[in-house]
């Protein structure tokens, strides 16, 4: 309790100034970074999370906690930390695409944490209300439902739907401590982030690579550190070029990497759109051509589609309700439950030598929180067309386990 209390002080100072000086540069962080510290954010990891290269688990580390924190003080004290090499995996992400995760061995997750829970004091007071994701209080359920009702006032006729290929392995090095140098005037401290943007990566056929942009998606830093460059790279640049110049109302919402922007007028739209591009470039980031696309979002629209683009896994359009009123409606989007459908098939097959109790338990935790993000009102029909590709790999896999055949597995009910 007393090393939380600690760390709490130290943040909130940190906070405190930031919010009274924006422009204040912040000295001798990198102190900050001592054994009590280190312990708060060690309790703090996950105790079942993968581990790095070096194989060192959770419980491996805290056999001798005590001493192997002291060790890394001193490293960092006297200038001889380095950063380990990062483990590369992939997970699908649909499409039969595959999105590189990286996984620090468990000592640079816990500096990792600490720094990420500085660099959050200095910056939650900069980020903009337009910023929504890996932020104190904010998730991506929240977003969506804000970003429907802001959409359902009817005054935005055009969205940009944007996409930034690969963000997080182009996220430009010098650019990065150059943001950072902004407010922060300290330079052990932006060397250790500079250790861990150059870390190299273990690939999964074992190959070693020594990345000159990027950071690794997996990294308790790398929320952060992505929030903070495109708060410069983006969302400045909304606030104060975009939104000035367009002669009708225009909003945003980012969530981490992913984008959308709303406007009254088109030519302000089709300005952004083609400005964008350029903006983005500058801090070497690319749209991706096949997934930005300007969506024309009114009320009965003539083209007969009231719109439709995808945003936090959500389609969101017009449609009218059983009154005859208009109102933004959001359905899963189909990509994404597609891809929900079969990840889960993939876990019940990885899954299926389970003891059939347990393996229930954990069956209903899942789609628990499947039905908890995606049961919106409305949403019904998504929801059922979700348990129809997911039931038959369920009975399949459960009555090779049994002479008896399942009927009636229980799914789970919802009132959307």
């Amino acid at each position: 309790m007393k090393d939380c209390q600690t760390l709490q002080t130290s943040l909130r100072g940190i906070a405190d100034r930031a919010r009274r000086d924006p422009k204040a540069r912040f000295r001798n962080v990198y102190m900050l970074l001592n054994e009590e510290i280190l312990r708060e954010c060690f309790r703090a990891l996950r105790k079942d999370a993968a581990p790095g290269v070096d194989r060192v688990t959770f419980e491996d580390y805290e056999r001798d906690l005590e001493s192997n924190l002291s060790a890394l003080v001193g490293q960092l004290k006297h200038k001889r930390y380095h950063a380990r090499l990062v483990r590369r995996v992939n997970i699908p992400k649909g499409g039969g695409k595959l999105r590189p995760l990286g996984i620090p061995v468990l000592e640079d997750k816990i500096l990792q944490m600490a720094v990420a829970r500085v660099l959050t004091a200095i910056y939650e007071v900069d980020f903009l209300p337009l910023s929504r994701g890996y932020r104190p209080g904010s998730n991506a359920l929240d977003t969506s439902r804000d970003w429907a009702a802001r959409l359902g006032g009817g005054s935005y006729a055009w969205v940009v739907d944007a996409d930034i290929k690969g963000f997080f392995e182009h996220v430009d090095h010098d650019w990065m401590l150059k943001m950072l140098g902004l407010r922060i005037d300290d330079k052990p401290f932006l060397r250790l982030i500079r250790k861990w943007l150059k870390a190299g990566v273990l690939e999964t056929d074992g190959q070693v690579m020594h990345p000159t942009e990027g950071t690794p998606q997996g990294g308790a830093v790398s929320p952060v550190l992505a929030n903070i460059y495109l708060h410069y790279a983006l969302d400045l640049w909304f606030s104060r070029v975009v939104m000035r110049k367009s002669k009708g109302r225009c909003t945003a919402l980012r969530y981490a990497d992913d984008f959308a922007v709303a406007f009254e007028r088109r030519e302000d739209a089709e300005r952004f759109l083609e400005e964008l591009p350029a903006r983005l470039g500058k801090f070497g980031l690319e749209l991706s051509d096949e997934k930005t696309r300007l969506v024309r979002f009114e009320r009965g629209n003539p083209s007969g589609d009231n719109g439709g683009f995808d945003f936090l896994g959500f389609r969101y359009h017009w449609e009218t309700t059983r009154r005859g009123s208009w109102k933004v409606q959001r359905r899963t989007a189909p990509s994404r439950l597609r891809r929900s459908a079969e990840r889960f098939a993939e876990w019940i097959r990885d899954n299926r030598s389970e003891r059939i109790p347990a393996l229930m338990v954990r069956l209903r935790h899942k789609l628990r929180g499947y039905w908890q993000y995606y049961g919106v009102s409305g949403n019904g029909r998504s929801l059922n067309k979700f348990w129809r590709l997911v039931e038959p790999g369920l009975y399949k896999w459960l009555n090779r386990r049994s002479q008896k055949r399942g009927n009636d597995m229980g799914a789970p009910k919802n009132d959307a």
